[in-house]
């Protein structure tokens, strides 16, 4: 039987595309022929995987904007962070929840983005 695979892409209207994939180049490391692009081959955690979730308000968004966010996964958030911080990204705020590591920032557009290292399996 047919079915999903996994996650296929993130697609928004930005003012100005080619700034907002300059900065995803210069700031995040991640490009590509039609914008930034993850190989899932070069992902090398245990048993990963792509997760859509559902809220009822854009609490957890803010202060994004749109009603949505990005999440990326990372292989050391700690060691991304630094980088970040020496690339003048301000890092919103993170947290260690024990079954991944977690960092926000926003892209130029005001979307917000999660970064996520995936510490155990699900």
């Amino acid at each position: 039987m047919a079915k999903i695979t996994g996650l296929g892409g993130v697609f928004y209207v930005a003012e100005d595309p080619a700034a907002t994939r300059e900065w995803y180049r210069e700031k995040l490391g991640i490009d590509g022929e039609y914008g930034p692009q993850l190989s899932w081959s070069e992902e090398t955690g245990d048993k990963p995987y792509s997760l859509i979730s559902h809220f009822s308000d854009d609490k957890y968004i803010k202060p994004g904007k749109g009603g949505f966010m990005i999440n990326l996964r990372v292989d050391d958030l700690d060691g991304f962070v630094e980088v970040l911080k020496d690339r003048d990204v301000e890092i919103l705020d993170s947290v260690d929840e024990g079954y991944g590591k977690f960092a926000w920032i926003l892209d130029p557009n005001g979307v917000k983005i999660e970064l996520w290292e995936q510490v155990e399996a699900p």
